[in-house]
């Protein structure tokens, strides 16, 4: 058998690892957080999650929507804390990127110099040894080493369950978990039972991750803490003492790292937005954006309750309409057109007949309901009002005045969202006045809302009364996207 060894490639991937891991580990306790319940059905429905990390309970009396089962971790265990849900978002996706390619890297130099032995069984009667070793373990005592190895029995099976199964399975049961993709490919989605499911199962592997972790250390301290730091780190044993100090300073390097993406992000939430992004926004729309929504989800699937995100205009004016069935509000379409319109539910009806269609609605919370919507193509309103060439983006004005609707939100002023342009082609691009077979519902966006359902639930605007074409979105609010892009997500500077 070939000799292992422990080459310098091998040694960095195992610390950047590290580094990568732990990031995730973090940001995704972040993410959590802001809906920590897990279920097994796509409906989400209240009561029927099998895990909660809250002691929050929901009023029954009275309309409550997920930004109130929201949670406030601490910046010592998430990244970086303090409700901070895309800025943790930001922080997952770009340690995804450099995971993935750290990975990449590592698999391709495991195989082109054999380093792969060390992990991959190639014989059948290593996994009765490493039963054998792991009652040797529960009797307090060590298992011998395999002939050759620097690993027991039990140790290559559990490295190569890791390397091999429990890492590429965490990628696959994220990217289920990603909007474009379940809405491009259901299948995919169900085969992990559901977008649900695949997150309860991401949230399992983490916990496997963690426990292979805590498992990893103890070995190294039972098999000899300085002589296996010294191999991580010098690939030899000729000077312990040096490679103890050399370990801890690789350590301390990744705390910090850890401590200034925190604070930065706490105390710099815009610059630190803006960089991360300046990398996660390409990778999105190249591997993302091209996809299209293919749902067709059965009639029986549909939710019995679809979940609320947030609260209805308390205006006097929106009441007024609403009590009238809506009959005296218009949709605006204006901006860079060549003929602006102004439009009633009964025009957006006879645009054509209601196209439907059965969908996942997934919330950037993490819960998500299946629901039918009928409404007019935003490409058929387009093409009426027909953009300018220099038109390049849609802002979705809305009739909710956040602060006053929904009083301790942070900001205040009118809801918008902006979308490209280019993402009112999509087929299953939507101007929503239909729910399951019935008028819009008050509280899920009346009179009008959008459907887009490769994005996440917070950038399909409701309550709209006004679509602004635009070539350039940073004069609008604070030049973010959105409002929640300008006050929810981002911008919370805090001193710490």
């Amino acid at each position: 058998m070939q000799h292992l060894d422990y080459p310098v490639w091998l040694r960095v991937e195992h610390w950047l690892n590290v580094l990568f891991l732990t990031l995730l580990v973090r940001s995704g306790i972040e993410i959590i957080a802001t809906h920590p319940k897990l279920y097994w059905r796509d409906d989400s429905r209240p009561g029927t999650e099998w895990a909660r990390f809250t002691r929050k309970t929901m009023p029954k009396d009275r309309l409550y929507d997920t930004l109130d089962e929201e949670e406030h971790y601490s910046s010592l265990v998430s990244l970086p804390g303090r409700r901070n849900l895309g800025m943790g978002r930001h922080w997952h996706f770009i340690s995804v990127i450099g995971w993935i390619l750290t990975g990449a890297a590592y698999y391709v130099l495991l195989f082109t110099t054999g380093q792969w032995r060390r992990y991959l069984p190639q014989d059948w009667s290593l996994f009765p040894t490493a039963w054998e070793d792991l009652l040797t373990y529960l009797s307090f005592d060590l298992p011998p080493l395999l002939p050759g190895e620097p690993l027991d029995a039990l140790q290559k099976v559990a490295y190569g369950a890791v390397i091999f199964l429990l890492a590429p399975f965490q990628i696959l049961t994220g990217a289920a978990q990603s909007p474009a993709i379940e809405a491009r490919f259901p299948w995919y989605v169900r085969l992990w039972g559901g977008r649900q499911a695949a997150r309860s199962l991401h949230f399992l592997g983490l916990v496997a991750f963690l426990a292979f972790i805590a498992a990893h250390l103890t070995m190294i301290v039972l098999w000899g803490w300085p002589e296996l730091h010294a191999l991580m780190i010098f690939g030899h044993v000729q000077d312990l003492d040096g490679a103890v100090w050399a370990s801890m300073a690789v350590l301390a390097g990744i705390v910090a790292v850890h401590v200034a993406a925190t604070v930065v992000s706490l105390r710099r939430p815009r610059t630190v937005q803006r960089a991360l992004g300046a990398v996660v926004t390409p990778v999105r729309r190249t591997l993302l954006r091209p996809l299209r929504s293919t749902q067709a989800y059965p009639r029986r699937e549909v939710s019995v309750e679809h979940r609320v995100n947030g609260k209805p205009p308390c205006s006097l004016r929106y009441k007024t309409m609403a009590v009238h069935g809506f009959v005296d509000w218009r949709l605006e379409v204006g901006g860079l057109v060549e003929r602006p319109v102004a439009l009633s539910l009964e025009d957006l009806r006879a645009l054509g007949r209601p196209q439907t269609q059965q969908v996942l609605h997934n919330c950037v919370q993490g819960w998500s309901s299946i629901a039918q919507w009928g409404g007019v193509p935003l490409q058929t309103v387009l093409d009426l009002v027909k953009p300018l060439p220099e038109a390049r983006f849609l802002c979705f004005l809305t009739m909710q005045d956040v602060g006053r609707d929904e009083p301790g939100a942070e900001g205040a002023g009118q809801f918008y969202e902006v979308i490209d342009l280019s993402l009112a082609k999509h087929p299953q691009c939507l101007l929503a006045y239909d729910m399951n077979g019935g008028p819009l519902p008050i509280k899920h966006g009346a009179p009008l809302r959008l459907r887009l359902e490769t994005q996440v639930g917070f950038k399909m605007a409701k309550w709209i009364d006004r679509i602004e074409v635009v070539s350039d979105y940073a004069a609008i609010g604070h030049g973010m996207g959105g409002w929640r892009e300008d006050n929810v997500f981002y911008d919370k500077d805090v001193e710490i």
